[in-house]
């Protein structure tokens, strides 16, 4: 299963695809979508991440996305305008009829790291680590690869509780 992992951002969004087989876990591409000189038009800069991710998925054809939710910044306008980058893409997502996951970033961290508090250099190195990478991705782009690693684990939880529970319903069926 190809998993395409989208951090969201006004200037810079991140992308990272992964290969999922089991619990093994490949690096397929990573990289950030720039939407150009905040002197543009709001609507030029959405329609750059729009056509950016666009060209990221028929490049790597993934199969399933997920992107991160978006916090609630002090800044309201910020907050706003995030969830404006965040729309674009999904909708670009979705114009390719891929499903949609989403995750906080609370969640992404304890998925990655364990705990919902690490800071980005803790993020960065396990998803290093976990992908077996030779170096440190760039900050949105390994948001971008721990959200598709957080979603292929959220994903794979159905099968692990149903292999672990399948002894424990043989035994049942038989002692009946």
């Amino acid at each position: 299963m190809r998993w395409i992992g989208i951090d969201p951002g006004l200037r810079t969004t991140g992308f990272g695809v992964i290969d999922v087989d089991g619990q093994k876990l490949t690096y397929v591409a990573s990289g950030t979508i720039e939407s150009g000189d905040p002197a543009k038009g709001l609507p030029e800069r959405l329609g750059t991440l729009y056509a950016g991710i666009k060209e990221v998925l028929e490049t790597y054809h993934p199969e399933s996305a997920a992107i991160e939710e978006v916090f609630l910044n002090v800044n309201p306008r910020s907050t706003l305008m995030l969830g404006q980058a965040r729309g674009a893409v999904i909708a670009a997502l979705v114009s390719e009829k891929l499903p949609v996951a989403e995750y906080s970033a609370l969640r992404v961290k304890q998925a990655i790291v364990g705990t919902g508090r690490a800071a980005k250099p803790q993020v960065q190195e396990m998803v290093k680590r976990l992908l077996r990478l030779n170096r440190v991705p760039g900050t949105d782009a390994s948001d971008a690869l721990g959200v598709a690693i957080c979603a292929a684990h959220h994903a794979q939880m159905p099968k692990v509780i149903t292999s672990a529970l399948a002894p424990k319903l043989a035994s049942k069926k038989r002692s009946k």
